[in-house]
């Protein structure tokens, strides 16, 4: 399965498919489209009206991996589906954890 986030040098770049007014706030996995890109599952109670959906994706995200929330932003696909947001910190520890997180070595 092709990698849902990329690295830099102080920075990750994670690609999630989000689902709001998904009735929780979960990461549900890890899963491939059919062009063979891949995303994090997520789903946030939050309507996707004023950012209120991003803003809670940015928070799920930021405690799922265990760091302050102000660490992660929509850095694009603000009003998509599909978005990329960018999680600043120690990279080789971030990218642990989002392994962790999918479920993968």
């Amino acid at each position: 399965m092709p990698d849902f986030f990329r690295s830099a040098s102080e920075s990750v770049d994670v690609f999630v498919r989000l689902t709001p007014r998904g009735g929780a706030d979960a990461i549900e996995g890890v899963e491939e489209t059919a062009d063979g890109r891949a995303h994090l599952k997520a789903r946030v109670r939050a309507a996707p009206e004023k950012g209120a959906a991003n803003k809670a994706l940015e928070k799920l995200l930021a405690h799922a991996l265990g760091i302050p929330k102000g660490q992660v932003t929509v850095s694009s696909g603000a009003s998509a589906r599909l978005k990329t947001l960018r999680v600043i910190g120690d990279v080789h520890e971030i990218v642990r954890k989002l392994e962790a997180l999918a479920g993968t070595p």
